[in-house]
């Protein structure tokens, strides 16, 4: 059973998914340890549900069937680490991490071959997610960029040696920067 204080602070953490939090604009994901004080570090990512994924997989190899999960219709999905120790389970959620992360790429290829623009889930202060859309090739100016970095190979390099040894103001026939 959860406490209020635990709910009200899962909720600080994110609206819905356990186990992960904002920080930095990014998802960092942990768990606690059973019957011990001590947390393991899952990691961080770029969208709340691979931090939550993440946490699933660890919450399968420590708690096991009696895991709350996020995602209770991704179970036969998940990679299962090689132990319980830490390092094992941060590698599973990584990689479950990364199958989630894949998948999401996926769709957002496939709405943009149609036509449609990225979407962006980002991180504000309290913890929750916001969609933002972002026009890359726009933002960028990538038809021009390319070209212009082709043009910037074909500028002369500064000159950066001495100045002759004949120059002197009386000899040069442009104005002066001083002479303004």
């Amino acid at each position: 059973m959860e406490t209020d204080a635990g709910l009200i602070s899962r909720r600080k953490n994110h609206p819905f998914y356990r186990g992960i939090r904002c920080r930095s604009g990014k998802w960092v994901s942990e768990i606690r340890e059973p019957k011990k004080t001590t947390r393991v570090w899952l990691g961080t990512y770029s969208t709340p549900e691979m931090a939550a994924a993440a946490y699933d997989v660890a919450a399968l190899a420590l708690k096991g069937g009696e895991a709350v999960l996020n995602f209770p219709e991704s179970i036969g999905s998940y990679p299962l680490p090689v132990s319980s120790s830490a390092a094992h389970i941060r590698t599973a959620a990584a990689k479950a991490a990364a199958t989630v992360g894949a998948a999401a790429a996926a769709a957002v290829n496939a709405a943009m071959k149609g036509g449609e623009k990225k979407e962006e889930k980002v991180c504000d202060g309290a913890g929750s997610s916001a969609v933002e859309f972002v026009d890359e090739e726009e933002l960028l100016n990538m038809p021009g960029l390319l070209e212009d970095m082709a043009k910037g190979m074909m500028v002369a390099p500064p000159w950066m040696g001495c100045p002759p040894s004949d120059y002197s103001p009386e000899n040069f026939d442009g104005e002066s920067l001083w002479s303004y």
